[in-house]
């Protein structure tokens, strides 16, 4: 089936503003008084209707943003992602729904947009496939080969005028959204935007990404595992990344969970050993650990490696902000509830002096999300996801869902801020690894992968965390 295209993507700032500002009102305008009749409804319906009515209005703003393509689009996915804690479950629902495979730029306009970046005399140099591999809010993605030596290449193509537009996107959604009365606009809510802001300059950001894809290049060059694509930068530029194109199998494919317990175990432990150094040993982090970020190589000698994608939502982290995340990762696997909540304050998560009740309800929510990581003797999870040898069956395992739900139920109380962006990542990293062994069916202990990470920059975290902690009490 043909993908569906359109000739050019709309980058100027009234034409969007127009569009946005347009959608923004009808929305508000139908949630107004759709919202109105509802006090004709009997007392015990009122809710229900209130909230279908929400859901209804907040799926036809998103169908609206999806047209527009560009930045909004993926400002829309990251409130999707990270908003839980501050949009209603309807308009988060609706945002879940902003497919990241959209309709490509037509053949014609991207190739004006190649020979602008590239120049006619380098691109006359590949050969290009018109159809895309693949489209997304922010640009699509196409097979080329280089005509010297048959070299296969992919070029990632950002849309034209996409970075130009995220500033003043990010004004008119937010402007979109005070006229759609579908999202209270509060401190949290703008907090957030800020942080939405500066992930979507990093992920347009392709000089910083081949930067960051050579740096993981090298990091794991003597690591048999693991595929990072070279970067070649003679037919790169600010809005192209061209990077050697490696094959592979989706994680779900059925060639994958058909492997033997063996491999797929081996697979498993890889992704999980990566979160930990990522963590633990480099400070950066893949922030959107989808499975579209990895391909796996089935090799006929058993030899199976993953190849890593998408370098663009890596994040650096400095020891003062995620040495106190390390201390929660100590104090879950260590069940000491003092040290989670220590490190919690230094991460300002807590208000104040919350009661025992609360710190050990958070408490358990962490316990339980590490439960996969510890040692299964001293820490046991239930029994459905434990086998003979310890190990801990992910397939069988809900642990994604059960702690997603827990979370929401903390988010709730008082006494918890938004949760900072730190814990957020780490949360997502954590259960984005959770996710790929589930989905392969490992059976690993997971102990035996934590365990060598977890006294890496044990005594500075603590210290670190102290002394946060004491200016902090000098402050108040």
């Amino acid at each position: 089936m043909a993908r569906k295209t359109v000739k050019r993507v709309k980058t100027g700032s009234l034409e969007r503003r127009f569009s946005l500002a347009r959608a923004g009102f009808l929305a508000g305008a139908r949630y107004a008084t759709a919202s109105a009749g509802t006090l004709f409804s009997a007392p015990d319906k009122r809710e229900e209707r209130r909230k279908a009515i929400l859901s209804q209005r907040a799926e036809e703003l998103v169908a609206e943003l999806g047209e527009l393509k560009g930045s909004v689009v993926k400002i829309g996915q990251m409130m999707a992602l990270f908003g839980e804690h501050f949009l209603p479950e309807e308009v988060t629902t609706a945002l879940h729904s902003l497919e990241n495979d959209t309709a490509a730029l037509e053949w014609p306009a991207m190739e004006r947009h190649l020979k602008q970046q590239l120049g006619t005399v380098k691109l006359a140099e590949l050969e290009v496939d018109p159809e895309p591999l693949g489209a997304a809010s922010l640009g699509q993605v196409h097979r080329a080969r280089r005509k010297k030596d048959g070299r296969e290449l992919v070029l990632k193509v950002q849309y034209p005028g996409v970075a130009d537009a995220i500033d003043s996107d990010m004004r008119a959604l937010v402007r979109l959204l005070k006229l759609s009365r579908l999202v209270p606009i509060t401190d949290q809510f703008n907090q957030w935007l800020g942080e939405v802001r500066a992930m979507l300059g990093r992920e347009v950001d392709y000089d910083l990404e081949a930067h960051t894809t050579r740096h993981f290049r090298e990091a794991l060059r003597e690591d048999p595992r693991f595929i990072v694509p070279e970067v070649f930068s003679e037919y790169s530029s600010h809005n192209i990344l061209c990077l050697s194109y490696e094959e592979g199998l989706h994680i779900s494919d059925p060639k994958v969970v058909a492997l033997s317990q063996e491999r797929r175990n081996f697979l498993g432990r890889a992704i999980m050993e990566l979160c930990c150094r990522e963590v633990f040993e480099w400070n950066k982090m893949q922030t959107d650990p989808n499975f579209g970020n990895y391909l796996l190589q089935i090799d006929e000698d058993g030899h199976d490696r993953i190849v890593l994608l998408d370098f663009g939502a890596i994040r650096d982290f400095d020891d003062e902000v995620l040495g106190p995340g390390r201390e929660m990762i100590r104090g879950a696997w260590y069940h000491d509830t003092e040290r989670l909540v220590r490190a919690m304050k230094a991460l300002h998560f807590l208000s104040g002096d919350p009661p025992r009740r609360v710190q050990e309800d958070f408490a358990g929510l962490c316990f339980e999300a590490i439960e996969a990581l510890q040692d299964p003797d001293r820490f046991p999870p239930p029994a459905s996801v434990i086998n003979e040898k310890g190990e801990y069956l992910w397939g069988e395992s809900n642990l994604p869902s059960r702690v997603l739900n827990r979370a929401s139920r903390n988010a709730l109380s008082v006494h918890f801020d938004v949760p900072p962006k730190e814990f957020i990542f780490l949360l997502r990293k954590l259960l984005g690894a959770y996710t790929f062994l589930h989905v392969i069916k490992a059976q690993v202990r997971g102990d035996t992968i934590l365990g060598p990470f977890i006294h890496m920059h044990e005594d500075d975290d603590k210290a670190r965390v102290d002394q946060q902690l004491s200016e902090s009490a000098k402050k108040s």
